[in-house]
């Protein structure tokens, strides 16, 4: 077992492209490393040995040969599978620690388990063990910042040793620290080393390398020497002596780079993921508030179009629903806005009776209308008066404060009597009691009956006066006509309106020999609002998604840059055993958190905004809908994953080797 081969390369070689031609810096390299070996990698600077050290730990791969782990080929292996050997069976430590500086040593150390998916109690307890076992147990949460060169070093150790360290990779380990810390970090790898480890150093200080019992010299890519080293004891001869003997090594605690897993690991990549955009956000908090404005923005103006094109229907649908649940009005004509039904007169008291007696009619009224002066002593003005049969009242909802309808026995008459709305009583009875009064209308002298309570229904025009009389009395007292303006009829609880339309269709059609009516129903009208509506909507909100594109695009440029601007951070999480789709998940969660927040801001803005217009101006009412703001955040959300998709995916697919050398 201790003579069992980890690592073996075959004519190795590596060539970087430089301009049109490639330069080889390895050239055919020839290296067995076995279990339990502490073997030195020395060289002068531009010797290849890093980019050996890199090929060795999986961060790189060679332009050709073979590179064997026990006794697997690497170079057919995907990303992911790369990232498995570094996250399970390599251990780095780096000249530069390369430690995360948001995170605390702790966390530091628990990187490599987080993409491991090992339980969050098991690596809190591994990773204060080992900063306990290397001397920092009062350091544990202290952030890199805070600890000293050599301890930041340790905590790199540690970090390496996370999932077992089978083979650990220190690449210049002391090159960064003073001479007694150096000493620490040596003594440290090679009672690793005793324990069982393999410890390969590269380094060009030749005291580092004395202390390994095989240093490998290299030159110009080429090994010029593989020597043992006397003064220093042979690792395998020991383990095999503490073997035979039953000694310490049966004792030691197996080192196993396959943890046991547990079904949260994914939720424990996704936490950590969500940790890491979060910390990002808040240390960029200016640069993500300028991210989110084109989002909140584009968000506020959907939601309050929205809100506002739901608010006027909803008004206007009221109205109608104020003048009847469900009504349908017979006009002379083809069309509304004929020019000829002025000159239709078809439309006859008869037309009335034989629709009254229909049963899907609830109520039926004829309605003549016109506009007269009206007066009362020196007062006068301007109204609408409306000739109507008594089941007006009833088809539009209109209540009676005060006195009464006209009779039926009024309307055959023709009596000289109205029912004026609240706006006529204000005008001319500001002080007094109008029932049983007179004024004058017209020519015509009429005595008010009753007293109308105030109605937003739109039969009663603003604050223009309007009066109610016998249509009777206003087709011969004031129009001498013989015809009626319109039918109007409420649709009883429960019948089809499309069904009762036939119904008037068939029933007027006969009577006339042709269909020189039309009808309008309050579902019609209904509808043509909400069309109208949703046009209105649909192309304001065409215009507000333009603001949501350019805060995508501006999401998309600042993930870009934050990409740059990590890019070091990215290679150190691949270094450790970060899968492609873990840094693809951390970018496009920052990207759909920025957006999200963004959504949820312009929601909150609009909602305000919308108070504030409806305090000052409470004629413009806006209506939000729950459905509308889910929708929204939704939409902010895809923007996140769609914009955010190329950063992150740019990320994902970094060479480890040159995010780490980026600083």
């Amino acid at each position: 077992m201790p003579h069992e081969v980890l690592l073996e390369l075959k004519d190795v070689r590596r060539s970087y492209n430089s301009g049109a031609s490639a330069v080889e810096v390895l050239h055919g390299i020839n290296l067995t490393v076995r279990r339990g070996e502490m073997v030195a990698i020395i060289g002068p600077s531009g010797s290849g040995k890093s980019t050996l050290m890199n090929i060795i730990g999986c961060l790189d791969n060679p332009s050709s040969g073979s590179y064997r782990v026990m006794g697997q080929d690497t170079l057919n292996m995907q990303p992911d599978e790369l990232a498995a050997l570094r996250r399970d069976f390599f251990g780095f430590i780096f000249q530069r620690y390369h430690l995360l500086g948001h995170l605390c040593a702790r966390e530091n150390v628990q990187v490599p388990a987080v993409y491991a998916g090992v339980r969050k109690s098991k690596r809190d307890g591994r990773a204060k063990e080992l900063l306990g076992s290397l001397g920092l147990a009062e350091r544990v949460e202290y952030r890199p910042a805070q600890l000293s060169g050599g301890q930041q070093q340790r905590v790199s150790i540690a970090r390496a040793l996370m999932n077992g360290g089978q083979i650990i990779l220190a690449d210049e380990p002391t090159g960064a620290l003073d001479t007694k810390s150096g000493q620490d970090v040596m003594r440290t790898l090679q009672e690793l080393n005793a324990q069982g480890h393999t410890i390969i150093i590269v380094t060009h200080d030749p005291r580092i390398a004395a202390c390994a019992h095989r240093v490998i010299s290299i030159e110009d890519g080429t090994i010029k020497s593989d020597t043992i080293s006397a003064d220093v004891p042979d690792p395998l001869a020991r383990a095999e002596s503490e073997t035979a003997g039953a000694g310490v090594l049966a004792e030691r605690p197996v080192i196993n780079n396959q943890w046991a897993r547990s079904w949260s690991s994914h939720l424990d990549r996704f936490k950590e993921a969500f940790v890491m955009a979060y910390r990002a956000m808040l240390s960029n908090r200016m640069r993500t508030m300028l991210t989110m404005l084109g989002i909140i923005i584009g968000i506020m103006a959907v939601v309050s179009v929205v809100a506002l094109a739901r608010g006027a229907s909803e008004q206007i649908i009221s109205n109608i629903a104020a003048m009847g649940t469900n009504t349908i009005t017979v006009y002379p004509g083809a069309r509304m806005g004929d020019v000829r039904s002025g000159r239709v007169r078809s439309l006859t008291a008869r037309d009335l009776v034989a629709l009254q007696g229909q049963p899907f009619a609830d109520s039926v009224s004829a309605s003549v209308q016109t506009s007269s002066l009206i007066r009362r002593g020196a007062n006068e003005s301007n109204a609408t008066v409306q000739g109507v049969s008594l089941d007006l009242f009833r088809v539009y909802g209109l209540l009676i404060k005060s006195g009464r309808i006209f009779s039926q026995g009024e309307l055959e008459q023709m009596a000289q009597v109205c029912v004026i709305d609240d706006n006529t009583a204000k005008l001319f009875f500001p002080t007094e009691d109008p029932i049983g009064k007179t004024m004058i209308v017209g020519k015509v002298g009429l005595r008010i009956i009753g007293v109308l309570a105030p109605s937003d229904s739109f039969i009663i025009r603003g604050e223009q006066p309007t009066i109610f009389m016998p249509y009777t009395a206003v087709m011969t007292r004031l129009l001498n006509q013989n015809y009626l303006s319109s039918i109007v009829l409420r649709i009883k609880d429960g019948f089809s309106t499309p069904v009762a339309e036939s119904s008037i269709k068939r029933i007027l059609i006969r009577r006339h020999g042709r269909e020189d009516f039309f009808l309008q129903s309050s579902d019609t009208i209904m509808k043509s609002i909400e069309e109208a509506t949703m046009t209105f909507t649909l192309m304001i909100s065409a215009i507000a998604v333009i603001s949501l594109v350019v805060g995508g695009i501006g999401v998309m440029n600042i993930m870009l840059v934050s990409v740059t601007e990590r890019t070091r951070e990215i290679g150190i999480r691949m270094a450790v055993g970060a899968r492609q789709s873990d840094i693809l998940s951390q970018f496009l969660i920052e990207a759909v958190m920025v957006c999200m927040l963004g959504g949820l801001l312009g929601v909150l803005c609009s909602y305000l905004i919308g108070q504030l217009i409806m305090h000052f101006v409470p004629t413009i009412v806006l209506s939000y809908s729950l459905d509308s703001i889910i929708a929204a955040v939704l939409t902010s959300s895809a923007i996140g994953i769609a914009f955010g998709f190329m950063p992150a995916r740019s990320a994902s697919r970094l060479n480890p080797i040159e995010a780490l050398s980026r600083e």
